[in-house]
Order: structure tokens, then C-alpha cells, then sequence
């Protein structure tokens, strides 16, 4: 449990934020260089999800698309993100290099009143206009979909039932 809470709610949110990332690091650095290379799902369309290192690829670059989306709703610079397939050891330092981002973009601002959380409009490429909490509520799941995801691959690839 963390020993030191941030304040407020977008704080709140860093908090629980960093603790799916937390879970979801945890798992993949208990993995073996090959069972995160190897491929895990043959049967699906999508690239991103076809072994546990596209996964990753694909959590860290949503990660940076997450902060970026709040630094253009704030007027800060955006980065653009190599996002490349990277091996098990420098995927995890990508990962935490993408919270820390995350942490600088909301850094003084833990502390946002509702009206500014709840009236953000930020427009999103897949469609929804998100504020300021949905987006970060959806970059939270969005960890604990693809902890789960990755999970259920180790079962798979065990041959243990799913």
C-alpha cells in the first residue's frame, strides 16, 4: 500500500494509475525472455495482441497517447514516442520512462477543482470526447485490461484451461 497519498482527485487518479502499472510490471518481469517474445495468441487480426511483447508495445505507446491528450488539453508540449518492439528488460524501462511522463504532464495539478476535471473536452482519434477523469479512468483499465489479457495468454500458452 502506498505510504504517501497524493491530494485530490486527479492525485487519486495517479495514485491508482501507478498502481495498475504496478501489477502489471510485477507480472511481466516474472516472465522469461521467451515467454515474452514468444507468440502467444496466432489467431487474432489484431498485431498489437498476437505475443506479450506487441502488447506491451502497444500499452506504452497508449500510455504516451494518454499523457499527450492532457498536455494538449493544457497547452503543454506533446512528445512523439519511438515505439518499437523492445525486449522484456527495456520494455519495463520504457514503461516506467511512459509514467514518469504521466506523472510530469499532471505534476501541480493533483488538486484540479471538479469544474476543470468534469468540463475538459478532449477529443479523442477512436471518438469519444473524454474529461479530464474519464480519460485517466479509461488509461487505468486500460493496464488492468491488458494485465489480465496477458494473464490469461500464460494460461493458454501452459495449456492450462483459461
Amino acid at each position: 500500500m502506498a505510504s504517501k497519498f497524493r491530494p485530490g482527485a486527479v492525485g487519486a487518479m495517479m495514485d491508482e494509475y501507478e498502481r495498475a502499472a504496478a501489477e502489471l510490471k510485477d507480472l511481466v518481469h516474472g516472465l522469461t525472455d521467451e515467454q515474452y517474445a514468444a507468440l502467444a495468441d496466432p489467431d487474432t487480426k489484431d498485431e498489437d495482441c498476437r505475443t506479450i511483447q506487441t502488447i506491451m508495445r502497444h500499452v506504452v505507446g497508449a500510455g504516451y497517447g494518454y499523457a499527450n491528450y492532457l498536455r494538449g488539453h493544457f497547452g503543454d508540449p506533446q512528445v512523439t514516442h519511438d515505439n518499437v518492439l523492445a525486449s522484456r528488460e527495456d520494455c519495463l524501462r520504457r514503461f516506467d520512462e511512459m509514467m514518469a511522463f504521466t506523472v510530469r504532464t499532471l505534476e501541480n495539478r493533483w488538486q484540479l477543482p471538479d469544474k476543470e476535471i468534469d468540463g475538459a473536452q478532449i477529443h479523442v482519434r477512436w471518438g469519444p470526447v473524454f474529461n479530464i477523469e474519464q480519460l485517466m479512468e479509461h488509461a487505468i483499465v486500460h493496464l488492468l485490461r491488458h494485465r489480465r489479457q496477458i494473464e490469461k495468454l500464460l494460461l493458454r500458452m501452459s495449456g492450462e484451461p483459461v
